[in-house]
């Protein structure tokens, strides 16, 4: 069968990205770098002549994917051939400044009423209504202590929690501290040092890894690894709560427990990971699915953890181990254009099969690739990482019908066979990545300023503005169902019907009835949250309180709707009032709660973005200089022919080199500065 390009695919001359930049221009914001045209409105030329100094757009309703009903001439040309026009123009212009110019702003719920406007409201808005901020970060604190306290009460101890029958279960036979150990750090940010005492308690007298317990490599890295490595750096470096008892590195004497007994995982042929190890063996296990492979996201998504454990200990062992993966995983395969297949095998380090997407068993891989650069200033990953970004813009970024929502297709079969307009909730990642890829964490204003010596590029800016456009579609996916929640996988509409009219999102998304169900993932308000802390636009707090609103009012599990008897996951979100699946899952506490009480908190929240890096459970880990640790690997092949200027060809080693200042001297095989 002949390959058939996809209808959708964007197009960065297309007609449509003049009439975003117009709308763009309107809202006081910069029009694509990538477009090619800057043409200003009509609605800008009146202003313009006629209310220079008026601050909001005077057409605030058309939005951004909006399309103008025919091509607009100007003023003294219609007035020539109809003065009916003219006079026409004129009433609107006066209704507009009359009825619509006011300095109140107000959020609607169909986003495609109006938003662009929206997004110029800044750090504490320009509306009437000032909104109380930390009043709703305490809203989102009451609700994690209400779903604390029903663990607390029915399964403390217990890795799974059921918060409908009350019931509970273990994954190990004595328990291994999946819920307490996972939101140890958001006890922490939210201040709540009784139930952190409980915690920190149960953590010091039960909580032990001398168990003969086959476990997840990946899930027990990213969650128990990572929440002690984190509950340590808040304690100990960034001090949020006071020591109670003496023992400074009880977390961290724990996380090296862990650390040492899930090195054998890495004791594969390859290097590559195995998908399990067992805790108290030490022995790693092939998958029991898909050839025997691992997930590509799984294998190189414990670098952050591994890394920084290193650091606090000194020990080389966990550096190299989760660095080995990474070398094994590009030099032992022929990527392209940054894309990788979702599963490779641990014997050969080779990659199984084709299937290229950004969601499960891909998402974190493209993650971890900016946050080990951020992380250590390794610029091999930074390297890794705009390729990829490229290589994401040129292959798997789409647009659907009517309304033109950008979203990230799938790739079954690789790269140049068709794609699938499916896209994952886990994908809503990408737009706060993509924003922090661009800023390195800096606020957007003092990046233009200051780049460290490299100048904002339009590269920078175009993924800013992907960044806005991707975290806009994951909010729409909210935004279209009768529970103001998303479905787990949303497909996209990419097929011109009769009568489909933009701004009619629910056109755009379809979802299935076997995707239906909301697990309270955390990755759109965590888009949000990196999207408010590095623009500073109130938008994306308003969506976020939204989103808030929705969770409490349909997981609640009480029948009168409070907490007190904590929320639960949901079957189906299309359907009011929606059936519940009776499950806790632990990042409802570890992230979701988490990235909803930071973007509300005003200030920092105790974790500056400049100075952290968020692991893909939303556990805070500081960014570090390397020390005595170095980069033990460099690109070869394809993949290293494909780095714009070869910074990380020729068989050269990089490391601690800023980004955009590689110093770059080779000495027997090795770069030093």
């Amino acid at each position: 069968m002949s390959f058939q390009p996809p209808k959708i695919v964007p197009s960065f001359t297309d007609p449509r990205r003049q009439r975003d930049d117009r709308v763009w221009n309107a809202a006081g914001m910069q029009s694509a770098p990538f477009s090619p045209t800057n043409t200003a409105s009509f609605s800008n030329r009146v202003a313009s002549a006629i209310y220079s100094n008026r601050d909001l757009p005077l057409y605030k309703d058309k939005p951004y994917y909006s399309s103008s009903s025919g091509g607009y001439t100007s003023r003294r040309r219609v007035r020539r051939k109809r003065n009916l026009i003219g006079l026409l123009v004129f009433g609107v212009v006066v209704w507009w400044y009359c009825f619509a110019g006011g300095e109140e702003q107000v959020v609607v719920k169909n986003y495609a009423e109006s938003w662009k406007e929206k997004l110029r409201g800044g750090r504490g808005g320009r509306g009437k209504d000032v909104v109380d901020w930390n009043q709703r970060a305490e809203e989102v604190k009451q609700v994690f202590l209400e779903s604390w306290n029903a663990y607390e009460e029915s399964a403390w101890g217990f890795d799974e929690f059921h918060p409908i029958s009350k019931t509970h279960s273990n994954m190990a036979k004595n328990g291994l501290g999946w819920i307490i150990v996972d939101s140890l750090d958001t006890l922490m940010l939210m201040n709540a040092t009784k139930e952190l005492a409980t915690a920190r308690q149960w953590v010091k007298n039960s909580l032990t890894w001398d168990q003969d317990q086959e476990v997840n490599t990946f899930e027990t890295t990213i969650r128990m690894l990572g929440g002690l490595l984190s509950a340590h750096y808040l304690q100990t470096e960034l001090k949020l709560v006071p020591l109670e008892d003496k023992n400074a590195d009880l977390y961290l004497e724990k996380a090296t427990d862990l650390g040492d007994r899930l090195l054998g995982a890495y004791s594969s042929q390859s290097g590559i990971p195995y998908a399990s190890v067992n805790l108290k063996t030490g022995l790693g296990k092939k998958s029991h699915a898909d050839g025997g492979s691992s997930s590509t996201a799984e294998a190189a998504t414990l670098q952050l953890e591994m890394k920084y454990l290193a650091h606090l200990t000194g020990e080389v062992e966990y550096w190299k181990a989760a660095e080995k993966a990474m070398e094994v995983m590009h030099n032992n395969n022929d990527i392209k254009d940054g894309l990788v297949p979702i599963f490779i095998h641990p014997d050969s380090g080779k990659f199984y099969g084709k299937n290229i997407r950004l969601g499960s068993r891909g998402d974190s891989y493209y993650e971890y690739l900016l946050k080990q650069y951020l992380q250590t200033n390794e610029h091999i990953y930074d390297t890794l990482y705009q390729t990829s970004t490229a290589g994401i813009k040129k292959h798997l970024i789409h647009h659907s019908l009517p309304s033109h929502l950008t979203y990230v297709a799938e790739l079954p079969m690789g790269i140049g066979s068709s794609t699938s307009p499916k896209m994952d909730h886990l994908v809503c990642f990408l737009g706060g990545n993509l924003a922090l890829g661009a800023t390195s964490g800096a606020t957007v204003e003092n990046a233009r300023k200051d780049w460290g010596g490299r100048k904002w590029s339009s590269t920078n800016e175009e993924d800013l503005r992907l960044a806005r456009e991707l975290t806009h579609t994951c909010y729409q996916m909210y935004n279209v169902t009768a529970t103001g929640l998303a479905p787990e996988i949303a497909y996209f509409n990419t097929d011109e019907r009769p009568g489909d009219a933009r701004g009619e999102t629910d056109k755009d998304i379809i979802i299935k009835p076997a995707d239906a169900h909301n697990l309270q993932r955390p990755e759109t308000v965590e888009s949000l949250f990196l999207m408010w802390r590095i623009t500073g636009e109130e938008i994306y707090r308003q969506w976020g309180w939204e989103i808030f609103q929705s969770f409490r009012k349909w997981t609640a599990v009480a029948e009168d709707g409070s907490g007190r008897e904590g929320y639960t996951s949901l079957n189906d979100v299309t359907k009011v009032p929606p059936t519940r699946r009776d499950n806790m899952e632990s990042f409802w506490l570890a992230e979701t709660l988490k990235y909803l009480y930071l973007l509300f908190k005003e200030g920092d929240g105790g974790v500056p973005l400049e100075r952290v890096v968020f692991n893909t459970e939303a556990h805070p880990l500081p960014r570090f200089e390397m020390g005595a640790f170095k980069t033990g690997w460099t690109l070869k092949g394809e993949e290293a022919a494909q780095v714009p200027g070869g910074l990380a060809g020729g068989g050269l080693k990089i490391e601690e080199v800023k980004r955009g200042e590689p110093v770059m001297q080779e000495e027997q095989g090795q770069v030093v500065s």
